[in-house]
């Protein structure tokens, strides 16, 4: 164990942190500010404050290499949380209650956000303590930045961020995002993630008496793009289902019906009919092809489509010889005995704003043994493998800073 202070004190600044109810809709930014404020302090860091929409703060931290022109590296957290259903939890959930698990050895953390993802944002600042304590100078520079709503798809925070001047004077050269807990052995590692697409199909038809036989009406034609596109999910989930040693489910697109609005009356046929899908399109998967095959479905059936949410970049990061940061951290992981296991995330991260951007990111939440649980009940993680998760970040952080090669 390599930690400065006690791990009594790193689980206790973990605790103040998870405390802070930064819950959408409306999360406390004031003082999660503060916190994070109080924390660079501590550290001796720079700390500033960006806005990119009024009410949503985004903060950095930077820790300036010995070579500040070389590209530097990103440690990228969000600091809001999901909601919760609070009867269903066993502690409140901003609590951060420690309990003993006897068949473990080890006390559980239950707190929202302490998988996803402020445990990885506090193990990124324990880093830099046990680095500056250990008398440490990195050769690139370390920026760690705090973002507000990922939680509700990013759109104003780092979607906006990475297009301004502020954003581009980091000079990236590598981010690193979080991940997701695992039940098994390994760290996953993602290299890249699926397209996020919400999609609202309306039809509108003829309308009447609920005891004729009305033609072209609203919900036939909305039923129409319905059974195709479940007809697609069943291919998918099969595909997936038959494969399970070569795909997971960031190889395949995931569609799902969110949302079914219609009728005003038992006896009245409906005007309108509305329906709203989550789709998650792997990078496997030519975009605009996908796109322009979507829309002749909702075409053809006589129906409109708006896009919610849409996000039209695929790009995945190299994990082979061709990306030298890719070689870096592998070959560090191999050295510390952390065994990798790379897929593509099933949900979205910020991480794709980046990539989009022509920098690479890794995604990875250092929990393994830990039962996945974000945005579930009780979500938790153990102190061990937190405080475990702090080393891995001191070894690693220093590698990839000091290596100049990428």
């Amino acid at each position: 164990m390599t930690l400065v202070d006690t791990p009594v004190e790193s689980v206790q600044r973990l605790q103040e942190f998870l405390r802070i109810r930064t819950i959408q809709p409306e999360p406390d930014h004031a003082t999660c500010l503060k916190y994070l404020e109080s924390e660079a302090k501590a550290l001796g860091l720079p700390f500033k404050t960006f806005y990119c929409v009024e009410g949503k703060p985004i903060a950095l931290m930077t820790w300036e290499g010995t070579q500040p022109d070389l590209p530097s590296i990103l440690l990228n957290s969000h600091t809001d949380v999901v909601p919760v259903y609070e009867d269903f939890w066993d502690h409140p959930p901003f609590s951060a209650a420690r309990v003993y698990d006897a068949e473990r050895d080890d006390h559980r953390i239950y707190a929202r956000g302490s998988q996803d993802m402020k445990a990885v944002g506090q193990s990124y600042l324990e880093a830099i303590r046990v680095l500056q304590a250990q008398g440490k100078r990195l050769t690139r520079t370390l920026h760690l930045l705090f973002v507000p709503d990922e939680e509700i798809g990013g759109g104003e925070g780092m979607k906006l961020f990475v297009q301004t001047p502020e954003f581009k004077a980091l000079n990236l050269g590598l981010a690193l995002d979080e991940g997701i807990a695992n039940p098994g052995e390994h760290y996953k590692l993602f290299y890249g993630e699926r397209a996020p697409w919400w999609v609202k199909v309306t039809a509108e038809g003829n309308t009447g008496h609920g005891s004729q036989f009305i033609e072209n009406t609203a919900s036939e034609k909305l039923l129409r793009v319905i059974n195709r596109l479940m007809d697609m999910r069943e291919e998918e989930r099969k595909r997936l289902l038959h494969n399970p040693d070569t795909l997971n489910i960031g190889d395949v697109t995931s569609l799902n019906l969110t949302f079914l609005k219609m009728g005003v009356q038992y006896n009245v046929v409906p005007r309108e009919a509305m329906a709203g899908f989550d789709i998650r399109v792997t990078p496997h998967v030519n975009l605009v092809a996908f796109k322009k095959e979507l829309e002749s479905i909702i075409h053809e059936a006589g129906a409109q489509v708006e896009y919610v949410q849409y996000f039209g970049d695929n790009t995945l990061t190299p994990i082979d010889a061709s990306n030298k940061w890719w070689v870096v951290f592998s070959k560090h992981c191999q050295n510390v005995g952390v065994q990798l296991e790379t897929e593509i995330f099933r949900g979205a991260t910020d991480s794709r704003y980046i990539r989009e951007m022509g920098i690479p990111a890794f995604g990875i939440s250092p929990m393994n043994h830990t039962p996945t649980l974000l945005h579930d009940h009780n979500e938790f993680v153990y102190e061990k493998i937190y405080l475990k998760g702090i080393d891995f970040y001191v070894g690693l952080i220093e590698t990839l800073a000091n290596d100049t090669t990428a």
